[in-house]
């Protein structure tokens, strides 16, 4: 498919999402939202796909939501967000529930929903000039875009709640201390750290990163003896799959094993 504010490029394994309206700072918006959940299914349902890198072209990675077009419809946004949150936030769901690990290169000002976004990503790499604004308190809004839950996995709730609350903007550093970023590249660099470690990913047991990224997504809210169930059940899931026992036979005969997300 095309799409009008991102474009997916595949390179073997490898697909990259990236975001391509600098011009407009990458703004999540109606087409934005829409184009999100399709690029969700297309990504989700294809099994050649073992990882996913998103970046975006410009000076900043996004402004987050599309505040002028919000401004523009006052009477219209209740039903408004409704049809954006169905999209993007069905979208969020889907990206979270695939096998394949999404690894982030953010940079620039990062603000709102998006900077929600990339922090539901598995690995999230930021260069030294990167600014997470929380933003959604500045316009009078609450959160979306999963970032009630996204923030709280990397930050923990009370962290999380503050940088809501008091509308707080997170340089590199104190995003890395958060949580909220993995690993602080510099600018030069960022795009191909970014891409080493999502083709590392792509190269693994996609189907056991599948599960332990969903058994990651219920560990807040199931008690010990139901999780403990589900990583016995996902463990015998993955124990018969090829890349199990590649990786066993590979231990065994003192050689790298060749995974093939299978």
């Amino acid at each position: 498919m095309t799409y009008t504010s991102m474009r997916i490029d595949r390179d073997g394994a490898l697909a990259r999402l990236t975001f391509i309206q600098p011009e407009r700072g990458n703004p999540i918006d109606g087409t934005f939202c829409a184009e999100f959940c399709d690029v969700a299914n297309e990504l989700s349902g294809d099994a050649s796909v073992r990882a996913v890198l998103i970046t975006a072209e410009g000076k900043n990675f996004s402004f987050g939501g599309d505040v002028t077009m919000l401004a523009a419809n006052l009477a219209k946004l209740p039903l408004m967000i409704k049809h954006w949150t169905a999209d993007l936030h069905m979208g969020i769901a889907r990206m979270q529930q695939m096998n394949a690990p999404i690894v982030a290169a953010v940079h620039g000002i990062c603000a709102g929903g998006m900077s929600a976004l990339v922090a539901g990503s598995d690995i999230l790499v930021a260069e030294p000039g990167t600014r997470f604004l929380a933003a959604f308190a500045g316009i009078g809004f609450s959160n979306d875009t999963g970032s009630s839950i996204m923030y709280t996995r990397r930050m923990g709730i009370a962290r999380a709640r503050r940088f809501l609350l008091l509308n707080e903007t997170l340089d590199a550093q104190a995003a890395l201390a958060a949580g909220l970023a993995d690993e602080i590249s510099p600018a030069e660099e960022l795009a191909s750290r970014a891409e080493a470690i999502a083709r590392q990913l792509a190269a693994g047991p996609t189907k056991a990163f599948g599960e332990m990224r969903r058994l990651f997504s219920t560990v807040e809210d199931q008690p010990l003896a139901a999780q403990l169930e589900l990583e016995a059940q996902a463990l015998s899931r993955i124990s018969g799959t090829a890349d199990a026992r590649e990786g066993l036979t590979a231990f065994v005969e003192k050689r790298k094993p060749q995974f093939r997300g299978e």
